[in-house]
């Protein structure tokens, strides 16, 4: 039986880049998440009978909203729902599973990197049937709905049983409860050459992977132990907690430490890894090197015509505006297009569905390929994997190399975390009001070229992206953006990333942040920083 529930609107269910975060304590209000999911399920075109997926990364909330969401979607028509057993799906193996089953879309529940737990975040986000983010005339959509719902619809059922694998019924919606990882690993299977990476490991080839209690650990443990036959104890952090071991599920040096820690040691292994807290980012560390995301990004699509997946070669290389100019250069030796585009993966799909681009990056950590429409960690440390096995080098031997070919973008990003909302705002547009005057300004040795707000023009559908990020380019190559991100919870986040060019006959081997000082400076003195906020550190540098 189908039930009416009258509600009204909630303040604030805006999806951002990433759909919507709020602290847990905010979904858990009676009707908070039930309008969402009903506001999707009022705007989202779909056939009859259609199918939706549901999963996420197994934080704090994640299984009461997955039963609640099930007897929404029986109730608005849905006749199929595939969920991952215990309510897990990384967000990439969510989109391989839209793609392979059909789907006409799915909703994935995580707040990704941001921490979990009763006073953690959550967060809910939806898929369109092509497996990528709903794109910005959906969300806007659906944020519309919400301002005007009056009602959500559920039917009267009892909560499934999340942790056997099988079939029931929710109204009259079959819901089978799927191996979150077995599709995955077989996709997987099929890009590299496992056989190859399997070859190094008995010759001795030794990683550490840090799934940090997050959703990745599964996976992880089938594929590197089970499948590539690494040594039990590879994958560290494996089991994925509520609330993550009471730790920030973010790969970056600051959260990731011990994994950094072990890989500059004497006795490292020669390969370190880590992976977020719904699986779609990375961190890339060899043997007393770290590999900035920017560089990881170009790297690997320098080197991907290794793995069987992509031997026939690249489309084209995408990369989000804040993304270091690294990739670009890779795109110029190989003669395919390089995309500029806003950050937030929504914006890679148009053109992984033309056929434009094969590899994707952004600087936050996120790379993948045209397998799915999602950032994928695991598919980045495979294909790291697949490179070191064949070529049988190093992580640093196949940094120094690409230095040595394409020259050295020495890049930082600094975080700045939970900054007064209305003073990060003044801030910004203070310095948007200031563009038109900053030609020619000088900052030590710097000297402002040009400077503008990023728009961007979808080349496939033609759809416009305004103002995304500030950018100031200087003489010589190097840039800053300044970006407010859109993915925490409380407060405003300020990202101001610096980047400068090093030519091959450059200095290659320097440190990186010595080298982005004299940027940081002028960043600092371009916004006022220390005097508005307060800050004379960033919260987290990666």
């Amino acid at each position: 039986m189908i039930k009416s529930f009258s509600s009204q609107p909630f303040a604030g269910q805006k999806p951002g880049t990433s759909g919507l975060r709020k602290k847990v304590r905010e979904f858990a209000q009676p009707g908070y998440s039930e309008n969402f999911i009903q506001a999707i399920f009022d705007t989202v075109e779909r056939p009859d009978a259609s199918t939706i997926v549901i999963g996420g990364d197994g934080r704090f909330h994640n299984r009461t909203v997955i039963q609640q969401g099930l007897r929404i979607a029986a109730a608005n028509g849905y006749s199929r729902a595939l969920v991952g057993r215990g309510g897990i799906l990384s967000t990439p193996a969510a989109s391989h599973v839209i793609r392979k089953y059909g789907a006409s879309g799915g909703l994935i529940l995580s707040a990704s990197h941001n921490p979990g737990g009763p006073d953690g975040d959550f967060g809910i986000k939806y898929n369109v049937a092509n497996g990528g983010p709903a794109p910005e005339a959906v969300t806007e959509a659906i944020h519309a709905r919400t301002q005007t719902i009056d009602r959500w619809l559920a039917v009267e059922a009892e909560d499934i049983d999340l942790d056997t694998i099988g079939s029931t019924q929710v109204g009259e919606m079959q819901v089978e409860v799927i191996d979150p990882v077995a599709d995955y690993a077989n996709l997987m299977e099929e890009l590299f050459d496992f056989a190859a990476i399997r070859e190094a490991v008995s010759n001795g080839l030794t990683m550490s992977f840090d799934a940090m209690h997050a959703v990745t650990g599964p996976y992880a443990a089938e594929i590197l132990e089970g499948r590539l036959g690494f040594a039990p104890g590879t994958v560290r952090n494996g089991t994925p907690l509520e609330d993550f071991g009471g730790h920030h599920p973010d790969p970056n040096l600051v959260h990731a430490r011990e994994l950094y820690d072990r890989m500059m040691a004497d006795d490292a292994p020669d390969f370190g890894a880590a992976s977020d807290g719904d699986g779609d980012r990375n961190l890339i560390i060899g043997r007393g090197i770290f590999v900035t995301p920017s560089d990881s990004l170009a790297m690997l699509a320098a080197q991907a015509h290794r793995a069987p997946g992509y031997a026939g070669g690249l489309s084209g290389i995408a990369r989000s505006m804040p993304t270091s100019a690294a990739a670009d250069r890779v795109a110029e030796e190989l003669d395919i297009p390089a995309w500029e585009t806003p950050t937030g993966w929504k914006f890679f799909g148009s053109l992984l569905d033309a056929g434009k681009a094969t590899i994707c990056g952004e600087e936050s950590a996120g790379t993948g390929s045209d397998h799915v429409r999602e950032k994928d960690g695991l598919w980045a440390v495979l294909l790291w994997l697949n490179i070191l096995a064949v070529t049988g080098k190093s992580v640093a031997e196949i940094a120094e190399d690409h230095w040595r070919k394409f020259g050295r973008n020495y890049y930082a990003r600094h975080d700045y975390e939970g900054i007064d909302t209305e003073i990060a705002q003044s801030m910004m547009h203070d310095l948007v009001a200031s563009l038109g005057d900053l030609s020619g300004r000088t900052f030590g040795t710097l000297t402002i070229s040009a400077a503008d707000q990023f728009d961007y023009t979808d080349p496939v559908d033609g759809s416009v992206s305004r103002n995304q990020g500030v950018r100031i380019f200087f003489e010589g190559g190097a840039r800053i953006v300044f970006r407010l991100s859109g993915t925490g919870t409380e407060g405003a986040t300020l990202r101001i990333y610096l980047e400068r060019y090093e030519p091959p006959t450059g200095k290659l081997d320097a440190e990186v942040q010595p080298m982005l000082a004299e940027l940081a400076a002028a960043a600092g003195e371009l916004t006022d920083l220390v005097a508005r906020t307060g800050r004379k550190q960033p919260d987290v540098i990666t």
